[in-house]
């Protein structure tokens, strides 16, 4: 995925979207962590765990979708302003082959910031014996949440 230059209305998101991501109670059951933040891309990366699979030993395909969506979502959440919230309102996967790996990396990137509404995209690979692989990509649209106490930052 090519990064377009975006300019945060945040100096601070890089701090937001690592406070936001410390209290997504989701990641944590994943035992996701945050790779790279940049203004519009943002990386999460996990590793492959029994709890996480499904029948055939593959990360379960929700559990790709999860992940994926907050490497959207925070991609888009670097590039609002401050004391806005973040919410996905659309989605669409394509599972493009098993996950398997040892690890995962879920990358997102915004294709187009809005003021209220912002489209992203998404990357999912697998690293399995050094290798990496693209498991899946998602369109994502998200909407950018002011004036609300139960979603902010």
């Amino acid at each position: 995925m090519e990064s377009p230059q975006f300019e945060p209305r945040d100096p601070g998101y890089a701090d937001r979207v690592k406070d936001s991501f410390a209290r997504q109670g989701a990641m944590g059951t994943l035992g996701a962590s945050l790779g790279s933040i940049e203004p519009g891309r943002v990386v999460i990366e996990l590793p492959w765990a029994a709890g996480l699979s499904q029948q055939h030993g593959f990360l379960h395909a929700g559990m790709v979708a999860t992940a994926l969506d907050s490497a959207c979502g925070y991609a888009g959440f670097t590039l609002m302003p401050e004391g806005a919230g973040v919410l996905t309102i659309e989605y669409k996967i394509n599972l493009l082959a098993p996950a398997k790996g040892q690890r995962f990396r879920m990358v997102g990137q915004v294709i187009k910031p809005g003021r209220t509404i912002t489209v992203t995209e998404g990357r999912a690979y697998a690293i399995d014996d050094g290798r990496e692989k693209l498991i899946a990509t998602m369109g994502a649209t998200l909407m950018t949440v002011t004036g609300r106490d139960d979603v902010k930052n």
